[in-house]
């Protein structure tokens, strides 16, 4: 197989974007096509999935209890105190590269204003706002932000990345212009690399004020952190009282399963939010400038170059994030189906994976193949699980009469709600969470509202599917049709 993908590298690429999707569409139908000959195969395969959804539920579950346990513990820590005593804290740099296009001024300056409320030293942060050449207003932002905040940081600059022939628009090829830039800009001052972080921060995203301060003790007690990222828990609560109801459930799944993941440890891959050594982003070659999914993009680039060490760990503090959103519920529903999309476009990057994990053979086959199995799994179930859950039990009996009649047939769907009901008890537990770390309802949210918090979960087979399995589907069937999927900033309001 590695011989095949080096000598055969663009046609491998293309038979995994066709085969990868088509797995998730097989998996889809399987109920339909499979009943006509083995109806009894097709239920066996349903209730053994419905096992194992209920096996994900309470390991969600469990290690959303262990993360909230330690994101409160980590909360109430005086990290700046713990990260002054750690061998060469003075050396230590912090850089914070913001990519944006078009981001409205109060978003960024938002942004900038709690950066300006961490807790570490800010005469020691460099913030990176990192502009786009084609956006027409980047140049008149960058100006009023800096003078509002030039004083504020050890060093406020801004980058303007031009596109050029071989690039993909998107936050991955202007995080790659921005950080070699800010590696020039300690080159120049003959600061050594090994003691800068750089953290990719969205425009919208606001780390906890103690961030930086364990990010900083994380890092310099770290002894392998050129192999380390750092992942904060993102979490959909800048506005979550202000979008609609069935927005605000799935942006709360989003974040309990964002504050469990932290917990599982092997599965943890950074997104959205995250930080690194800038020098190991500079051995590396900084973010690929030709992918749209910068984040698991940049881990694997990391992996495949570095080896079996490279992994994300924890830091148990949270960074609150914008919920998609835009005026009037249609339109929120566009900007939350379109940022499900592009998030679900990371199956792109699986070809890549699957590529490398054959090629470098220098990593233990069984470390690359389990990083191959947990990207599988998480994508390929992605738009399928809804249909299998919902829908698998009840095919097998309508398209085969004759199996229906039988024992099995005959108790199939009740089987299958049994499992799926005993899944959903975990649903509480989630509540019982979300309701401790989500910000308090603002004075004017009408008290009469808070009982519908509870009945929203009612309403978890629609909403998951069309602001989860049907953008999942949809970016899988792009893939496997050949349209590439181009960068969409998220609106801000």
């Amino acid at each position: 197989m590695r011989q095949i993908f080096l000598r055969y590298p663009n046609k491998m690429q293309r038979a995994l974007e066709i085969a990868i999707p088509l797995v998730s569409w097989l998996l889809i139908t399987m109920p339909l096509w499979l009943s006509f000959w083995h109806p009894a195969l097709v239920a066996y395969l349903i209730i053994t999935f419905d096992v194992y959804w209920f096996y994900k539920s309470l390991t969600l579950v469990y290690s959303a209890l262990q993360s909230f346990a330690k994101l409160s513990a980590h909360m109430r820590e005086d990290w700046l105190k713990v990260a002054a005593n750690d061998p060469h804290y003075d050396d230590l740099w912090q850089v914070v590269i913001i990519p944006e296009y078009k981001e409205p001024i109060h978003i960024l300056r938002r942004t900038l204003i709690n950066l300006a409320h961490q807790d570490f030293p800010r005469e020691k942060m460099v913030i990176v706002l990192a502009t786009e050449a084609k956006d027409a207003t980047a140049g008149a932002t960058t100006a009023i932000l800096k003078k509002e905040f030039a004083s504020v940081f050890g060093h406020l600059m801004a980058t303007k990345h031009t596109l050029h022939n071989g690039e993909v628009a998107g936050k991955s090829s202007n995080m790659a212009w921005a950080a070699k830039n800010a590696a020039h800009y300690f080159q120049e001052k003959h600061i050594p690399l090994e003691y800068v972080t750089v953290t990719s921060c969205d425009a919208d995203a606001l780390p906890h004020p103690k961030y930086f301060s364990a990010l900083a003790h994380a890092f310099l007690t770290d002894p392998e952190r050129a192999y380390h990222f750092y992942q904060g828990s993102i979490m959909f609560h800048n506005n979550i009282w202000r979008i609609q109801l069935p927005y605000r459930f799935i942006n709360t799944l989003n974040s309990i399963w964002n504050l469990a993941i932290l917990s599982q440890k092997g599965k943890l891959i950074n997104f959205s939010t995250y930080s690194m050594s800038l020098n190991t982003a500079k051995e590396v070659g900084y973010w690929a400038v030709d992918v749209i999914p910068e984040d698991y993009h940049m881990f694997f680039k990391v992996y495949f170059a570095k080896g079996e060490k490279v992994t994300t760990l924890p830091i148990f503090l949270p960074i609150l994030v914008d919920a998609a959103e835009s005026h009037g519920f249609f339109n929120t529903f566009v900007n939350q189906y379109e940022q499900a999309k592009r998030w679900a476009w990371g199956v792109s990057d699986i070809p890549y994976v699957i590529r490398n994990a054959f090629v470098h053979t220098e990593i233990r086959a069984s470390q690359r193949f389990q990083r191959l199995f947990t990207l599988l799994e998480h994508h390929i179930l992605w738009p399928t699980n809804w249909f299998i859950l919902t829908l698998g039990s009840t095919v097998p009996p309508l398209v085969n009469r004759a199996f229906g009649r039988t024992v099995l047939g005959h108790n199939l769907a009740q089987i299958s709600s049994g499992i799926l009901t005993l899944s959903t008890i975990f649903l509480i537990v989630v509540f019982i969470i979300d309701w401790r770390v989500k910000p308090p309802p603002p004075t004017s949210y009408a008290k009469w509202k808070l009982p519908l918090l509870y009945l929203q979960w009612l309403t978890l087979p629609v909403i998951s599917f069309f602001l989860s399995a049907l953008p999942g589907l949809d970016a899988h069937t792009r893939l496997l049709l050949g349209k590439r999927l181009e960068y969409r900033v998220t609106e801000k309001i």
